[in-house]
């Protein structure tokens, strides 16, 4: 098949140990971002199927009015907000999704955490230019964790937090409060409550309509001067601009933030603030995640070209 891999920013997708499995296979990658659909279609149009990369690539109908040839969109993870599934249906293109584990975006949250509250990056940066020691940190243990959304990463940065002695407070939809109460966490009598009595508060929660700025400029004036707020699900969680207006204003902190708005990122007020340590949505960009999403990937893309397809979402 003629298989397109497009935004492989690091130009890693080939080093991987499953990209064997396309030996025979004609393939391209791309390394950099476009948006346009003129230029996406022209790097597209001889594809016979896409590898898209999480949701760096959107596929909207009108761009694939443009590709005659797509048969298969393959999906590295489960989320496809950003595929146009009813319009794919239409033009006889099947999409495969894959799934994920939870442990390297969990990780990730936590190393946020411990490098914010330390102030690590600012100690490191001032100690490369010669000044010793210029912030005072705030310790984790006996302080509030609060953990909004407790799916399979909520859960397990949940349970970092009781490692490190870290009262835990959950909230989120009812079946969330039962699990966290059934798992043996204490949870927020409210979102207000939440947001008042964490001095760390991470986001878990799906992005969907119905948890779109569900993060609002009121919940976050309610936090602590000494709170940080902890992003690593997505940017849209938060009502536009909030995020930024709160951190002026003093309430939280300090904030850590892994996702945005628009990606890859040129520009953004965030970066631009000594109180937010920022990353470039590293949640999943690990090497165990990478081998396993592009190894269901690859063996769905093979399975399909065999005329046997699989975790095809619109049969």
């Amino acid at each position: 098949m003629k298989i397109v891999i497009p935004d492989d920013y690091q130009d890693v997708v080939r080093s991987l140990d499953c990209f064997s499995k396309l030996t025979g296979q004609q393939v391209t990658i791309y390394h950099d971002s476009v948006k346009d659909n003129e230029a996406l279609a022209a790097r597209f149009r001889e594809a016979e199927a896409l590898v898209l990369i999480r949701e760096r690539t959107a596929i909207t109908e009108s761009l694939l009015a443009l590709l005659p040839n797509l048969k298969l969109i393959v999906q590295t993870g489960r989320g496809t907000p950003h595929i146009d599934i009813a319009a794919c249906t239409r033009h006889g293109i099947a999409v495969a999704v894959g799934s994920g584990k939870p442990y390297a975006t969990a990780e990730l949250t936590w190393g946020l955490i411990l490098a914010a509250m330390r102030h690590i990056p600012q100690e490191v940066a001032g100690m490369k230019a010669g000044r010793w020691q210029t912030t005072l940190g705030l310790g984790l243990y006996g302080r509030t964790l609060g953990i909004f959304g407790y799916g399979n990463i909520g859960r397990l940065v949940a349970n970092y937090g009781r490692a490190f002695g870290m009262k835990v407070l959950v909230w989120g939809r009812e079946s969330t409060i039962a699990r966290a109460q059934a798992n043996g966490f204490e949870t927020a009598a409210s979102q207000d409550a939440l947001f008042k009595d964490s001095d760390v508060l991470s986001l878990h929660l799906k992005l969907v309509e119905e948890t779109r700025s569900i993060v609002t400029a009121t919940d976050l004036a309610q936090m602590k001067q000494s709170a940080l707020l902890v992003n690593t699900s997505r940017a849209d969680l938060i009502e536009r601009g909030a995020l930024e207006q709160a951190l002026r204003a003093g309430h939280p902190g300090y904030a850590a933030v892994d996702v945005y708005e628009s990606e890859p990122v040129v520009d953004h007020p965030l970066l631009h603030m000594d109180n937010v340590i920022c990353t470039p949505h590293l949640g999943y960009v690990e090497k165990d995640s990478y081998e396993l999403y592009f190894g269901t990937a690859f063996n769905q893309l093979l399975a399909f070209a065999a005329g046997d397809p699989i975790e095809i979402v619109n049969q």
